[in-house]
């Protein structure tokens, strides 16, 4: 959506479900989609719908407008200069950000435009990212006197100690190809390929058994976490379980009869 005036009447966030794929779109674009948080409340309300419905296999985060996403709503936030709210704040958008970690789902960022602040912490923190080779990536809240503490817990996830430092202690910009070399993204694209280089993601995930894109997920997050010991009894016992499930003998049985396996979810 490239709409550059947005009425009353229209919605903040913008859902539209095909083929197994719902993609949520930021619709603030006259405010370059910032996380206000009746955005945060509308974001984390259609997760939390999503991650209950089988029949959504991907998620897309876009945006509409130029941006992708610039971060916090900071007018609000001016508005609202209590500890209590900041706080109340920021702890909705951390739940925002562990939602999507929590969801059985993978969520992809398509991002067409800038992505700071709390935008680019959105782009790390979903689990695969496609950008256009024009966009440009920052967490410039240390220019206004304020290290991005909450995006730094997506950075130092995402990418290298050092590279995500230099992003938060300097707040400069860096285009989509540095950010794919250091790990914030997968794939740069130009903007006529975009819709497509993320429908070959969605395609390919969604060709895959749920249960076991679900088990993976889950359990590849959680032993980010853990000592080598941890993250291999966990890694085990996911397989062992995984290997239990209808879809994995499906899916052999499928490959030795040479055939496309035909998944049911169990």
């Amino acid at each position: 959506m490239n709409a550059a005036v947005q009425t009353q009447a229209e919605p903040i966030l913008l859902r539209h479900d095909a083929a197994g794929v719902a993609t949520l779109t930021l619709n603030r674009p006259a405010q370059f989609n910032s996380l206000s948080e009746e955005m945060l409340a509308e974001l984390q309300a259609a997760l939390f719908a999503i991650a209950a419905d089988p029949a959504v296999r991907v998620v897309v985060i876009a945006g509409a407008g130029k941006a992708f996403c610039a971060g916090h709503d900071l007018k609000q936030m001016r508005a609202n200069h209590r500890k209590e709210y900041m706080q109340q704040l920021f702890r909705q958008c951390g739940k925002v950000m562990t939602t999507i970690i929590a969801m059985p789902q993978p969520v992809i960022a398509r991002v067409h435009g800038i992505a700071t602040a709390a935008g680019c912490q959105l782009a790390a923190m979903c689990d695969l990212a496609v950008a256009v080779d024009t966009a440009r990536f920052a967490v410039s809240g240390i220019n206004v006197g304020l290290f991005c503490a909450t995006p730094s817990v997506a950075l130092s996830r995402a990418m290298g100690r050092k590279e995500a430092m230099e992003m938060l202690l300097t707040g400069d910009f860096i285009d989509a190809a540095e950010a794919k070399s250091r790990g914030l993204i997968n794939r740069v694209v130009t903007a006529d390929q975009l819709d497509t280089e993320v429908k070959k993601l969605t395609d390919s995930i969604c060709a895959k058994s749920a249960v076991a894109v679900a088990m993976g997920k889950q359990m590849f997050y959680r032993q980010l976490e853990m000592g080598f010991d941890g993250a291999y009894q966990l890694a085990s016992e996911t397989m062992a379980c995984n290997m239990m499930a209808d879809d994995a003998g499906e899916g052999i049985d499928a490959f030795m009869e040479k055939r496309k396996p035909v998944w049911t979810g169990r």
